[in-house]
């Protein structure tokens, strides 16, 4: 199979991100791949830019303009755009949440928070998602019952805006075909930028394998026939309380022992993972398999019990084991 310089580094960056999760499963001593905040999306940049090689740096330098370090937050950084009217669009910070944007300083020069606005008012009312909340945040996953091996479009919380359908629709752009709709995407900066997130966010296991659960907590099987698929999601565990905060947020913190640069030994792992034996159009489903099952072991241990509509909490056999 042919491809161009752009899809063959496109190729090789897919490679080095998928290296960086991995590292980082290396590092935490055999527990399942986290996905993270800034820190931890900057972490993967950062391995993945000391693994490209030169023809594909090159072509990532030429596309962004700066390193896949940087380039890592800018999905996130994208929440910060508030929908002030119909069709106007603005990014700023939330005086209550200043941490949302201190990751996006590269991002705030006015181009930079033109493309900002400009892409989330491409990609806020063409897909059917939350009231309120543009279509661009529900890129970031899709919610395949624990109980499945595998990712498959058929499945409840799977669609076509979700994390697969968002990486596959970026890998489009990049062999200068159109993004599949509804996807919005403009160029091949964009989808580098989009792609550069979407990857780590792909390896975080409730980012998804979700778990569905009855009003009393026990779980049920959203693709059985009869089952209420809608009632019964908790969201990538984002429903699910633990004490102050949710089981999702325990996956999303990296250790503060990483540091902010990857180690000699860091790199070291990462250059060891082997390359993914699967065409570039099936690397996002293949990599989403691999996330379900390790959602197996981030639903094991735990029972669950019914709080409030569409909530409950969560009761571990043995917290402390769980969360080392």
């Amino acid at each position: 199979m042919m491809f161009t310089i752009g899809t063959r580094g496109l190729l090789m960056r897919l490679k080095c991100l998928l290296c960086a999760v991995s590292a980082l499963f290396i590092a935490l001593h055999g527990a399942p791949a986290f996905a993270w905040g800034a820190a931890g999306h900057r972490y993967v940049g950062a391995i993945a830019d000391r693994l490209l090689e030169n023809t594909a740096k090159q072509q990532v330098q030429k596309i962004l303009g700066y390193d896949l370090r940087t380039a890592a937050t800018w999905a996130d950084c994208v929440r910060s755009v508030y929908r002030i009217h119909r069709t106007r669009f603005e990014y700023r910070e939330n005086p209550a949440h200043p941490e949302y944007t201190a990751s996006c300083k590269a991002f705030e020069t006015s181009d930079e928070k033109a493309r900002m606005e400009d892409y989330v008012r491409r990609n806020w009312t063409n897909c059917t998602y939350i009231p309120g909340h543009g279509c661009h945040e529900s890129y970031h996953f899709a919610d395949v019952d624990e109980q499945h091996d595998h990712y498959d479009r058929a499945f409840s919380g799977t669609s076509d805006h979700d994390i697969v359908s968002a990486i596959n629709a970026a890998i489009r752009v990049l062999q200068d075909a159109p993004a599949a709709a509804p996807f919005s995407i403009k160029d091949k900066k964009e989808a580098v930028l989009l792609l550069a997130h979407f990857v780590g966010d792909l390896h975080q296991p409730l980012h998804v394998g979700a778990v569905y659960l009855a009003a009393d907590g026990t779980e049920i099987d959203p693709d059985m026939p009869g089952a209420d698929a809608e009632s019964t999601q908790t969201r990538g565990g984002n429903a699910i309380a633990d004490g102050s905060t949710n089981l999702h947020s325990e996956w999303d913190a990296i250790p503060s022992g990483l540091g902010n640069n990857p180690t000699a030994s860091i790199m070291s792992a990462a250059r060891a993972v082997p390359t993914t034996n699967l065409s570039v159009n099936q690397l996002a489903a293949g990599w989403a398999t691999d996330s379900i099952v390790a959602s197996h072991m981030a639903f094991a241990g735990i029972s669950f019990t019914g709080i409030a509509a569409h909530r409950w909490s969560a009761q571990f056999q043995d917290r402390p084991t769980y969360l080392a």
